[in-house]
């Protein structure tokens, strides 16, 4: 897939002048996010997309962050803008999401195009959701049909992953880690989508036997420190049909989906 954009980005710069150019705000040190802004990085080398990436120490102030925003929103040479989150405490994450040009929201968070992609209108899908569904898709999982639980109710991953696989014609229950009798609820499941960030907390006896398992979280294990999902991968793998590995499951596929975004908010303004 990124060879195909790559040989598509490869004849912009006859047609249009330039290549897509997506610049990425990190804010402090932290190493998971220092990790996924660097995979951001070579993924647009592969691809040939111009990136910038902005470090900002943790200090940063929220205003600074929503001038800088500001600055790029009213750049025509920046076609895609992402902040990696998580943010420090004193930032209010909705705040700063919210700030970013819709047009130029290529992860897909800002609340307008949440809510077209529930309108069903244009909008930029969400990098993780749009992955789930193309990794369901190249593992040939068929949707249609099948009994969907998702665990999370976020408007990142969980609520938008649940709308696509509606689109998809699956019966979708939403849960939450709270939810009544939610072992019950997830045996029932034929794919499961887990995105609550809680270390290993979907056990082997919540899952039957055949179930697709796709695990969002990344989190440490408080016994090893070590990566690890919000499933017991180790103790559910023999049973699942398809289940993705924390690291290196979902975190690819969704780098992609955001070159993909990144190219459609480029050619959106070529119109």
């Amino acid at each position: 897939m990124k060879a195909e954009m790559a040989e598509q980005v490869a004849t912009f710069p006859q047609k249009y002048g330039r290549v897509p150019h997506l610049v990425v705000i990190l804010v402090g040190e932290d190493p998971a996010s220092q990790s996924y802004v660097r995979g951001k990085g070579k993924a647009c080398e592969v691809v040939g997309i111009k990136n910038t990436t902005i470090l900002k120490p943790a200090s940063i102030t929220e205003q600074e962050l929503l001038d800088i925003i500001a600055g790029l929103n009213a750049d025509p040479e920046v076609d895609g803008i992402l902040v990696q989150l998580p943010l420090p405490d004193h930032i209010n994450e909705a705040r700063i999401i919210n700030a970013i040009d819709k047009s130029k929201d290529v992860d897909g968070f800002h609340p307008l195009n949440v809510a077209a992609l529930w309108m069903k209108e244009p909008c930029t899908v969400a990098c993780t959701p749009k992955g789930i569904i193309r990794m369901l898709d190249e593992a040939g999982v068929e949707i249609k049909g099948k009994r969907a639980v998702v665990i999370g109710r976020s408007q990142i991953v969980g609520l938008p992953v649940a709308k696509l696989l509606l689109d998809r014609n699956a019966t979708v229950t939403i849960c939450h880690s709270r939810t009544k009798d939610l072992a019950a609820v997830c045996r029932e499941a034929e794919i499961l989508v887990v995105a609550i960030g809680r270390p290993k907390f979907v056990t082997a006896d919540m899952v039957s036997d055949g179930t697709v398992v796709i695990d969002v979280g990344v989190n440490r294990d408080p016994e090893t420190g070590k990566l690890c999902g919000d499933v017991d991968f180790d103790a559910i793998e023999p049973k699942a049909s398809v289940i993705t590995p924390v690291p290196g499951g979902v975190g690819p596929m969704t780098i992609t989906c955001l070159m993909e975004n990144t190219i459609e908010c480029f050619l959106a303004k070529q119109k």
